[in-house]
């Protein structure tokens, strides 16, 4: 629609304050839960009145999530189109007329979102350099600056094994520093390779990673999108969020060393926390792990002195069960809360709004709003609380001590399909709200506005030199190059002490609790760069550096080769010994390509049939569906070929695919098929084909991009011996093509009953 004018006073104010650049930047909603990081406002109004029930503006954008305000511009988070045409959107409006400044479209990739979840979470502006960062559905981390000019764009997925999960949950960003801070859960490679949440901490302006951790414990049980909220305790900066694996963890800011964890829940938890003085305060929806009853608000007690855990071992402390202060039954999938002062505002699942004293968890009062709340959480703004709900409704409350006042209630337009699953904002008096058909501006009526000085947060001062940070902290060297490093001294806080250290001495290096023993053929120069030959192996590994006075820190990496590349498995000793269980008997394997992405637990080099060959795990039933990446992100134009089969019988077999391009050419075994797709609920082409367990076939697939961005994927599958077919099975064209992607392996061994194997890989460039 067009833009509507708001009233005078409303008008006049927010001129005021978009005039003054000064209290513009002061007043910036730079990140998902606002400047107090708890979903409170800073500002006041006076004479405020009532909502129109008619916006300012609308912009034709949908989305689960929040937006960010910054310098008088919005940037927003969405998605638009239904199905084969739906693409994620990173959209930046001016806010006082929505008019669209500049827009970019982010396309998913082999993810597991179904039923349109797009756009769980929102983006962060570094309030320093005004860039933005966002991650999107597939694990896209990009970073703009608010011109639209492109820093920089990291493709998690392939790069260090971010995995994807259908309830699509993303989360925001955190800054804290030079750094930019993410966690999600990673299956990366080696000593990494088993899926954890993970956190990643990324240097803001380059995206070099600068470290990595695991705060709470392998496997989760499901993602969390559970944003970071910051602090210094102890002479420390950390923060502390909770986890896929139902842990609230508490982890320092600027090394990334888990202090301690306390398991609240046997699923994965969602709501970010808020911070009470000397309690964390948090909400889940799950069954607890002390009890049978599910979910719970808890007060989790912050330890005096935080200490990190001691080497070699990076698992943090649990913490006791007497560090619960008080917890209150009430339960929240999704939902943040909201604390003002010393009382904490929830929406429950059950659309209650809830009051609850943050000294010792006594209910105060609740007022139903809604019959059913999902992912939404409240905005409180100057005395009075924003609540979205899931029904497409904008209920405003004002609560008060023994109960709450409904004052408004704003039917969005959209429908039955309108559904509010995010968070308000506000900035300069106009009030952001999300829905899955439209976004809304409402300016707030008002003769002034006074704007409370944000915190600063206090950074301790850096002590004594304890170690070497080196950046990147991961590297991936293709054969005949090189790669140089930024090394710093930190203290024992993860503070810098010194931006440039010189004189450090390289040295391989094998962590002691590494389960494979291998080293990256690769060496360090005299003008320290890390150096891969023109024909050195393809390998992964770690090297160690020591400065002159014996602080010393560590970097991995892996050395890689372009096309074409091959595999058939033949050169891997079968050492390990998996148990047998009340399926199988025992059998020995080795462990996968170590420089593979997203491999170990999922697959293994067995024997089969007289060869060795890459067999689908049953190591855990959460990786009955992997994906392994085998080569670098950049590649483009290659034909894949491999020979592949699935044990079990005419009425059970397993999937078995090959990765192309950010493409999956999968042999679907029960439903005799060879698909295309990349995500399902946008792409599937099938081609019929009969599949016959223990058989082996041969799979080929290439994917041609045309000069105008549109492309056809191919996927052709024929007995194994037999001479190849000049058709192909599968074909389906595509009006924009994904140019380029890690080429990989996909496995699905419903419920691992029926293994899947592969053999004879090969990566050639297109012909």
């Amino acid at each position: 629609m067009e833009p509507l004018l708001f009233k005078r006073s409303a008008t006049l104010a927010a001129a005021a304050l978009l005039s003054s650049a000064t209290l513009a930047s002061a007043n910036d909603w730079t990140n998902w839960r606002g400047p107090l990081q708890n979903g409170v406002s800073l500002e006041h109004y006076t004479n405020a009145g009532k909502l129109s029930d008619t916006p300012a503006w609308t912009y034709a954008a949908r989305g689960r999530g929040a937006p960010v305000v910054v310098d008088g511009k919005v940037v927003l988070w969405g998605y638009k189109g239904e199905t084969t045409d739906l693409i994620e959107l990173l959209t930046v409006l001016d806010a006082k007329t929505g008019k669209k400044l500049w827009e970019v479209e982010i396309s998913d990739y082999l993810s597991d979102s179904i039923y349109n979840r797009y756009s769980i979470g929102a983006p962060t502006v570094d309030p320093e350099t005004k860039r933005i960062y966002l991650v999107s559905n597939a694990g896209v981390f990009v970073c703009y600056e608010l011109d639209g000019t492109k820093v920089f764009e990291l493709p998690l997925m392939e790069n260090l094994g971010r995995m994807t999960f259908p309830n699509s949950r993303v989360g925001s960003p955190v800054i804290e520093g030079d750094l930019v801070i993410i966690h999600f859960i990673f299956s990366n490679w080696g000593a990494d390779g088993p899926a954890a949440d993970r956190v990643y901490g990324f240097d803001k302006k380059t995206g070099e990673l600068v470290w990595w951790s695991l705060p709470g414990v392998s496997p989760p049980v499901d993602s969390s999108f559970s944003t970071p909220v910051l602090e210094t305790r102890d002479n420390k900066r950390v923060m502390y969020f909770t986890t896929g694996c139902g842990n609230l963890v508490c982890v320092n800011a600027r090394s990334g060393r888990p202090y301690w964890k306390m398991p609240l829940c046997k699923n994965g938890m969602n709501p970010s926390v808020v911070i009470h003085k000397d309690k964390i305060i948090t909400i889940h929806g799950d069954e607890n792990v002390d009890t049978s009853e599910k979910g719970r608000m808890t007060a989790v007690k912050i330890p005096e002195t935080l200490v990190p855990p001691p080497p070699p071992g990076l698992e943090a402390a649990t913490l006791p069960p007497g560090n619960e202060a008080w917890r209150n039954p009430i339960c929240a999938t999704s939902s943040s809360p909201v604390l003002v002062g010393d009382v904490v505002y929830q929406l429950t699942d059950g659309g209650e709004l809830y009051a609850i004293d943050a000294n010792n968890g006594r209910e105060l009062w609740k007022k139903k709003l809604s019959n059913a709340n999902l992912h939404s959480s409240p905005l409180y703004v100057d005395g009075l609380l924003y609540c979205p709900m899931m029904e497409g409704k904008l209920v405003v409350v004002k609560p008060g001590a023994t109960d709450a006042e409904i004052v408004q209630e704003i039917k969005l337009d959209g429908g039955v399909a309108a559904q509010c699953l995010g968070a308000p904002v506000v900035c300069d008096g106009v009030l952001y709200v999300t829905t899955t058909e439209k976004f809304y501006a409402f300016p707030i009526p008002n003769d002034g506005i006074k704007v409370d000085p944000a915190p600063v947060p206090v950074i301790p001062a850096a002590g004594k030199a304890a170690a070497l940070q080196i950046i990147p902290a991961e590297v991936v060297i293709m054969r005949g190059g090189r790669q140089s490093f930024r090394i710093r001294s930190v203290d024992a806080n993860g503070l810098v002490v010194s931006d440039k250290v010189e004189g450090v001495k390289w040295e391989s290096f094998i962590p002691p609790t590494a389960k494979v023993k291998a080293t990256m053929d690769a060496s360090f120069n005299e003008a320290g760069e890390l150096v891969v030959a023109p024909d050195a192996k393809v390998s992964a590994g770690a090297f160690k550096a020591t400065a002159p006075d014996g602080t010393f820190g560590t970097i991995r990496g892996r050395a890689l080769k372009g096309l074409p590349i091959t595999e058939d498995f033949e050169a891997y000793q079968l050492t390990e010994e998996f148990p047998a269980d009340a399926q199988n008997p025992a059998y020995k394997f080795a462990y996968p390509p170590l420089p593979w992405i997203g491999a170990r637990f999922k697959f293994q080099v067995m024997e089969k049939d007289g060869s060795k060959v890459f067999g689908k795990s049953f190591d855990r039933l959460l990786f009955q569906r992997g994906t392994v990446f085998v080569a670098p992100s950049n590649l483009s134009n290659y034909t894949m070929q491999a020979d592949v089969m699935t044990d079990g019988s005419a009425r059970s077999k397993a999937d078995i695919g090959l990765i192309n391009q950010r493409y999956l050419i999968c042999l679907r075994g029960n439903a005799n098929k060879l698909e295309i797709s990349s995500n399902l609920e946008r792409l599937a082409q099938t081609g019929a084909f009969k599949v016959s367990a223990n058989t082996w076939y041969t799979l080929k697939t290439r994917v041609d991009v045309n000069a105008d961005g549109s492309g056809v994927v191919r996927g052709k599958i024929w007995p194994k011996g037999q001479p190849e077919p000049e058709a192909w099975t599968v074909e389906a064209k595509v009006a924009k093509a994904h140019t380029q992607g890690s080429p990989g392996i996909f496995g699905f061994t419903p419920m691992n009953q029926k293994r899947v194997y592969l053999d004879n890989l090969s990566i050639t460039e297109n012909k």
